[in-house]
């Protein structure tokens, strides 16, 4: 399996209101770095799993909309849990959307040294 690494970062703001989540509850920033591996079983015919600024240019588009943002008052996640897990997912499926089905994705968001979590499709 070949893998291609791509690496941004997005800065948003939002809150968990569950008393699960403990302090998280409240309104909080965070600044999640973002890694996206692109898997393919065979190379193309230029011998790349697919073109790297490609690769960055779908992450941007995915992230961009996120940036900067209250994601408590964004339409498209009213009574969702943004948690870090549920955004890799979000990450995931609108990187999905815009590659070859012969690639497999893994995006992990890591929300500090110690913690980061991924979704894999």
């Amino acid at each position: 399996m070949y893998t291609v690494t791509i690496k941004d970062h997005i800065m948003i703001a939002h809150s968990l209101p569950d008393p699960f989540f403990g302090p998280a509850q409240n309104m909080h920033g965070a600044t999640f770095h973002v890694e996206v591996e692109f898997q393919r079983a065979e190379l193309t015919e230029h011998a790349v799993v697919l073109d790297m600024g490609e690769a960055h240019t779908f992450l941007k588009e995915a992230i961009s909309p996120l940036a900067y943002q209250n994601l408590d008052e964004l339409p498209k996640f009213k009574g969702q849990l943004t948690t870090t897990e549920f955004l890799a997912r979000h990450i995931h499926d609108e990187i999905r959307q815009k590659v070859d089905d012969s690639i497999r994705l893994k995006v992990t968001l890591e929300e500090s040294h110690v913690a980061k979590a991924s979704y894999q499709g």
